[in-house]
């Protein structure tokens, strides 16, 4: 089943407001989870796989888009995303820690929580089984020792795995 829009807010209901989360923006980052997931992998969590994908790249959109109201550039690094970490009042100043909880093979999923409930499910779902053999035979054939399989690419977004 690939999702909708109506079903991804009844699931996310943090994401019901159309203002800050237009129509247009949560479909967009549907359509891309459908593409960059790989339904073989992923299964019946793939819907899942999607919404979470989702939610995590509506909450950056929306991040840019209060920027850019704000008269800043939107995407710019030192944002303020992390968790902070010190804080004064007079001048206001705030610091943050993007380290705290980072994983660093994460990139940009670490910079919200469903991104990083999404790279929770990314590494479990990249680590299935994978036959490793031992060297075939130089045959005449055609065939040559080129040594064992190694497995599919597990990489984020690859999915070309054949049939």
């Amino acid at each position: 089943m690939t999702v909708t829009v109506a079903q991804f807010r009844q699931d996310f209901a943090e994401f019901k407001d159309a203002t800050m989360f237009p129509t247009s923006m949560v479909q967009f980052w549907l359509d891309v989870a459908y593409l960059m997931l790989n339904a073989g992998r992923w299964g019946r969590m793939l819907d899942l796989g999607a919404e979470l994908y989702t939610a995590h790249n509506c909450v950056m959109e929306a991040r840019m888009l209060a920027e850019a109201a704000n008269g800043a550039i939107p995407g710019a690094n030192g944002s303020g995303l992390g968790v902070v970490n010190s804080k004064s009042v007079d001048k206001v100043s705030v610091g943050y820690d993007v380290s705290a909880a980072q994983n660093q093979l994460a990139g940009d999923y670490n910079l919200t929580l469903y991104g990083v409930r999404l790279w929770k499910f990314i590494t479990l779902f990249g680590a299935g089984p994978v036959q490793v053999s031992a060297p075939l035979p130089a045959y005449s054939g055609g065939y040559s020792n080129t040594g064992g399989w190694s497995g599919p690419d597990c990489t984020p977004g690859f999915t070309n795995f054949g049939s």
